[in-house]
């Protein structure tokens, strides 16, 4: 090996081998001798991938070493194997990574899958309460046994972020109001709402990150050997990354994904007092109904 690659070097120095040439004869050489490297332990297929990383790393290798004593094969013999080092903590780092979200993630997959015989891709079914229809009707009554619908629209219209279009369409008849007004009023709401639900779901993706993170860390010091340097530095980040996760869970839990009084006024066209008087009014029968439902 000594020869072959100080040769190629010797033919690189003095001009009778192009820079590209150099390389590709290196490349080549390293590629064909893994049994003549320090990595000749490893899984041909594992060397191959190495080599494949290393190449693009040729180019500044070349231009950095010095000839004060230590052949050119001695220096890059050296870098092959510091860098195999650097190579093999990066594959640990992407297979603990993915094991991470894999660890996070699956259990969901299946749980779903399994949900009543369900495929992976199938979304739960959606069960309605038998007195569903019953309990609608009990809200939009009032005192004096009129019926009255804007109570419950308003309501729908405040919780809009947890209304799909079917349910809309389902519920709209019940409220009296034509399906096209009602995915209307439930539009232009999410419109007045878009910036402060982008903050939201910009929020609740940093905390999925930073739970994954978490989980990374996890499994990274689960592989690392207690009383370590690494070990101790690595228990810090975590304890520093769930703190962190903690305080962010906290802080979504404190947004609020219901529009206000006011803006469901505008919707609606109606005076916010108005609003304010239906939600209390939908609320405390509400309550009066939750609360005789459970003595009987």
């Amino acid at each position: 090996m000594q020869n072959i690659i100080n040769n190629l070097y010797s033919d690189y120095f003095s001009g009778e081998l192009s820079r590209s040439e150099f390389e590709g004869l290196l490349y080549n050489y390293f590629f064909e001798n893994q049994d003549k490297t320090s990595l000749s332990h490893w899984k041909r297929d594992e060397y191959e991938d190495y080599i494949s990383w290393f190449y693009p790393k040729l180019h500044k290798v070349i231009d950095s070493y010095r000839d004060t004593g230590a052949s050119f094969e001695a220096f890059i013999t050296r870098f092959i194997l510091v860098s195999s080092r650097e190579y093999r903590v990066r594959l640990t780092s992407k297979a603990v990574t993915e094991y991470s979200v894999w660890c996070a993630t699956v259990p969901d997959m299946y749980q779903a899958g399994q949900y009543h015989g369900q495929h992976v891709h199938e979304e739960p079914p959606v069960y309605i309460h038998k007195n569903i229809e019953k309990t609608i009707t009990n809200l939009t009554i009032d005192k004096k046994g009129r019926r009255n619908t804007r109570r419950l629209l308003a309501l729908i219209i405040k919780c809009y972020y947890y209304v799909s279009e079917d349910f809309a369409e389902k519920i709209a008849p019940k409220l009296g109001v034509e399906k096209k007004i009602l995915l209307d009023m439930l539009k232009k709401i999410r419109i007045v709402r878009q910036k402060r639900d982008d903050s939201i779901y910009m929020m609740r993706e940093r905390v999925n990150s930073q739970f994954l993170r978490c989980l990374v860390y996890e499994r990274k010091l689960a592989l690392l050997q207690e009383n370590a340097a690494a070990h101790k530095k690595m228990l810090l980040r975590l304890n520093g990354a769930r703190e962190r996760l903690e305080k962010m869970r906290k802080r979504v839990m404190s947004m609020r994904t219901d529009a206000t009084n006011k803006q469901v006024a505008q919707i609606i066209g109606i005076a916010k007092g108005t609003v304010d008087s239906s939600l209390h009014k939908l609320k405390s029968k509400w309550e009066i109904m939750s609360k005789n439902a459970y003595l009987n």
